[in-house]
């Protein structure tokens, strides 16, 4: 393997009779290190925009969430304190869900209410990490006549709301009577604002206490919508739902984890992840087809050095070997030039996130990249593969050739 090395070596090193092929292998090597540079990049960028996603969707909401086919829960501090008993529950909350009006002197908005306890709720969901004015246990704060709620930043944006602001809820259905349920309006005071980063989130969410949602609701007696319970390992979420549902005692209860409830978004990103390194394979593919022109263009212009190599005792595998480890090393220096230059812009990426996204179009503020070694190994694979598949047919034609034909007019 020395000869074939140094062999290899010295065509691909020394100066050509022929600049053309020496272009032809640079754009060999851009092309490989461009396509392996943007799969590291999209890829990145994929894997980062899925686990912001979810870190986002799983800071807001919980890992698994119990709600009963009656449609409300009654025993709720009896279920809350069994869920908490099984093995990989980290903590629960029972909430209350429904859709109000928000009205102040700017406008009217409509909003998701949620009724939380602010005393678990820390246990459960991010938003005392989120909020960037108030406490969550303000919630409860029995020092002001009227109640509060927590509002996120672009839903007080839009109505002009900020800490001590007064504001009106109404519920559509806050209030039964002989003809149907009748709307309920309150006046709340702002007790906190909360930016999640999600806009979705942020544009139409709203907290108040559980006492304050059911009163607001017109609920008489103390019932909850469901329990939301997080887990120390959001992927043991199958698992550790089956346990909480033969705990809890089953029907009429109902346990349905975060993969349950956002599988069609999940499935979309894998989706969209496999297509996107499907087509930019295709750019490390231009790359070793240029490998392949390179090496034929070589065979061609060493014809005379091939056949004296053979006459001298070099075997027809030997010779093969040094066109194969020429276009190995090509597309080697190609996947080494396009991880340098991949991770570089990653880490750019990273650390200055220099692009940002329209929060009211996309679900993040700016572009996350999250690099994983499965994914690293996989391109430097797929790259290294296809250079050295791209070498096999000018291998084969260079070690076919014969020395009296190809010496005939020498």
């Amino acid at each position: 393997m020395r000869l074939e090395r140094f062999i290899a070596l010295r065509y691909l090193l020394t100066k050509r009779h022929h600049a053309f092929i020496s272009v032809i292998s640079w754009v060999a090597i851009l092309g490989v290190a461009l396509g392996v540079a943007a799969l590291i990049v999209v890829l990145g960028v994929m894997n980062g925009f899925s686990n912001e996603l979810r870190d986002k969707i799983l800071g807001v909401n919980a890992h698994v969430i119990v709600t009963s086919l009656e449609g409300t829960i009654r025993d709720h501090e009896r279920l809350g304190e069994k869920a908490r008993h099984v093995p990989g529950v980290a903590g629960a909350m029972p909430f209350l869900y429904s859709e109000v009006m928000l009205s102040s002197p700017l406008g009217v908005k409509g909003a998701v209410l949620r009724g939380i306890d602010p005393q678990s709720a820390q246990q459960v969901i991010t938003l005392s990490r989120d909020l960037i004015q108030g406490h969550v246990q303000d919630l409860d704060d029995e020092k002001t006549s009227e109640q509060g709620v927590i509002v996120g930043a672009e839903l007080a944006s839009r109505l002009g709301l900020r800490v001590g602001s007064p504001v009106n809820l109404l519920s559509p259905a806050g209030q039964r009577s002989a003809a149907g349920f009748s709307p309920s309006v309150k006046p709340f005071l702002v007790q906190g604002i909360f930016r999640t980063g999600m806009y979705e989130y942020d544009s139409s969410l709203a907290y108040v206490s559980i006492p304050t949602a059911q009163d607001l609701l017109g609920f008489r007696d103390d019932v909850v919508n469901g329990l939301e319970i997080r887990l120390d390992d959001v992927y043991a979420a199958k698992k550790v739902a089956e346990d909480l549902e033969i705990a809890l005692g089953g029907f009429p209860l109902h346990v349905r984890t975060w993969m349950e409830m956002n599988q069609n978004l999940f499935a979309a990103l894998k989706l969209e992840k496999t297509a996107m390194f499907v087509i930019l394979v295709m750019i490390v593919l231009i790359g070793s087809f240029s490998i392949i022109t390179t090496l034929v263009m070589l065979v061609m212009e060493k014809t005379k050095d091939i056949a004296v190599l053979a006459s001298m005792g070099a075997s027809s595998r030997q010779i093969g070997r040094i066109f194969i480890l020429l276009g190995t090393t090509i597309g080697a220096a190609g996947t080494m030039l396009g991880f340098c230059f991949g991770l570089l812009l990653c880490s750019l990426l990273q650390r200055y996130q220099f692009i940002t996204l329209p929060m009211d179009v996309y679900y993040l503020d700016h572009l996350p990249v999250e690099l994983q070694w499965t994914d690293l190994s996989l391109i430097a694979l797929a790259a290294m593969t296809m250079c050295f598949l791209a070498t096999l047919y000018p291998a084969r034609k260079a070690s076919g050739l014969q020395p009296a034909e190809a010496l005939r007019y020498e």
